[in-house]
Order: C-alpha cells, then structure tokens, then sequence
C-alpha cells in the first residue's frame, strides 16, 4: 500500500503543478510566454499522465481484471504525452513565427516553414511512437505506399489544392496582405491567408472569400499590391475660345508636376494637347505617383486637380460645359 500512497501524492502534486502552470499563464502574460514555464507544465502533464498509467497497471494486476489489458493503457498514455508534446512544440513554433514576423521577416514565409515543422514533428512522433503502439517503421512505410495511393484516388482535388498552395510559395504571385484581383473570375480583395487547401481573401466589403489553391494554376491574377507606381490618368477639357491659352495651361501643368516630390519623375509625365472634341480642346494629363497606398495616391490625385483647376482659371480659361454650347446653339437656332 506504501506504493500507492506515494504516487498518489506524486500525482497530488504534478497536478497542482499542472493546474498553477495553467491559471498562471492564463492570468500573467509573462508566464504564457515563458519557456521555462511552459519545459515545466510540459514536463509535469508527462509525470502525471505517467504515474496514472502505473497505477493503473498496479490496479489492473492487483484486483485481476483481464477485461482491460495493461498495453492498452500504455498504449493510450503514450498517445496522450504524444498530444501534449505536439501542443507545447505547436506553441513555441507560434510564438517563434510572430517574434519573426515583428522583426521584418516576411510573414508568407514565416508562415510557411512553420507549417512545414509542424508537419515534421507529428510525422517524427508517429514513427517515433509507432514503435511503442507495435508498428514497425517497415509497416509504417508500407501503409503510407498503399494509403498515398488510396487517397491519391480517392482525393486528386485536396491534393490538387495542397501542392497548388505549395507551388503558390515557390512562385509567389502574392505574399499576405496583397491586394490581388482576377481579370478572369470576381476575385478581389486582401489576402489573409494561404493555407494548406484553400486561400482566405477578404474583399473591399469585408466579406471572407474562400478561394480553392488549384484555381490560381488556370486564371490570371492580378497583383497591384506588388506595384511600384501608381498612376494618374486624366482629359482636361477646356472651351474653344481658350484655344490661344491651351500652350500656358500645358506648361503651367507641366511645370506644376515637376515641382511636387509625390510624383515619380523618373517615369513618363506626358502632358499634351491630343484632341479637338466635339464640345471641347483635350489635353491629356499622365503621370505616375511615387506612393502605391491608395489613401495616399487619393491624396496626391486630389491635389494634382485642385492645381489644375486653378492653373486654368489663373490663365482666363474655363472648363467647357456641353449643356451651355448646346443652349448656344439652341438660342442661336431660333434667333
């Protein structure tokens, strides 16, 4: 009875350990991300699921029941201790992923080997504790060759989408957090995440979209995210009887651009008077912006024609106004 009593008060207290590990790093941010803490909950959960197993054993052997074999219960505390090792190796890959992605890393990347340890340390644990449950890594093997081609068969989409999602890591069209579209189906929006099967975007609406990794090898896709410039495209059109003002309106204009640090120099700035319209003189207004935010290229396009309403009208020229040609010519129809 000695034995007893000693692992019960060995289980007494990995519990109260367990149980102190668990409220402190629920209450204190500093023990949920401690690694001492968390080698220490790790190590007690292991003891614990341990010393219940011998006395389980100690219970079964004692009292005869045949009904329940002892392997069975090993069998299931190696499973158990498995689970948590794969949690505790899980969170430090988390935490290790962000602290990487806070120092810069790109956090595709980040994301991506994480998920590939992830994938190595339940595959090392399988075939580390296979041998415990009675599977040989020969059988292990075997069942892999003839299950890969089961499930090959059986489902050629899910593999389809998860070596896509690997292809899309090796390619990068897109990272998270691009703005991305496709000039072949209605897809647009951020994107938050290129899991295993299926990529999340969230669209200009905040609606989640749900996009299957497959469909990225057979559709074009846009990446404006990945842009170095963003452009701005107008057609100022001014009236007939400013047409002696047309050549100072351009080179006021011109001169205007070349003079503000948001737009790029460095790319074409193509401002031109290109043609004579139905109720107006066309000038053509484009340039490039060194900012690619939207908000900011608002800001800046915004700027740009305020200045350039201002140019025309410093220079005694208007905007032409087809409703008020079309009145002149009325007026001067039943005159």
């Amino acid at each position: 009875m000695t034995f007893y009593w000693i692992d019960l008060g060995l289980i007494v207290a990995f519990s109260a350990v367990v149980l102190g590990c668990l409220y402190g790093m629920r209450r204190n941010g500093k023990w949920s991300h401690s690694i001492v803490v968390h080698a220490i909950y790790l190590l007690s959960v292991t003891g614990l699921l341990l010393t219940v197993n011998t006395v389980i054993d100690q219970l079964l052997v004692h009292y005869k029941v045949t009904l329940i074999q002892p392997d069975f219960i090993d069998d299931l505390t190696y499973v158990a201790i498995g689970l948590a090792v794969i949690e505790e190796m899980f969170h430090l890959i988390n935490r290790l992923t962000y602290a990487q992605v806070q120092k810069g890393s790109d956090r595709t990347s980040a994301t991506s080997v994480a998920r590939v340890l992830k994938m190595a340390i339940v595959l090392s644990l399988v075939l580390l504790f296979g041998e415990h449950l009675g599977l040989s890594l020969s059988g292990l093997l075997a069942f892999g060759g003839f299950g890969g081609i089961a499930i090959g068969i059986a489902g050629k989409d899910v593999l389809s989408n998860v070596f896509s999602g690997v292809m899309l890591y090796f390619d990068r069209p897109f990272n998270l957090g691009d703005w991305i579209r496709s000039p072949d189906r209605q897809i647009e929006g951020s994107v938050e995440e290129i899991g295993w099967r299926m990529t999340r975007i969230t669209t200009f609406d905040n609606r989640p979209l749900y996009v299957p990794n497959s469909l990225f090898s057979s559709i074009s896709v846009e990446n404006p995210g990945q842009m170095r410039n963003r452009r701005i495209s107008t057609s100022i059109n001014v009236r007939y009887e400013d047409a002696a003002k047309i050549n100072a309106i351009i080179t006021d204009i011109r001169a205007m651009l070349r003079g503000k640090p948001s737009i790029d120099l460095k790319q074409d700035l193509l401002i031109y008077f290109n043609e004579f319209g139905e109720y107006s003189l066309n000038i053509m207004v484009y340039c490039f912006t060194k900012t690619t935010n939207w908000a900011e290229w608002l800001d800046v396009q915004q700027d740009v024609y305020l200045k350039i309403i201002e140019i025309v009208h410093n220079n005694g020229a208007d905007f032409a106004d087809p409703k008020q040609v079309i009145s002149i010519e009325k007026a001067e129809a039943t005159g």
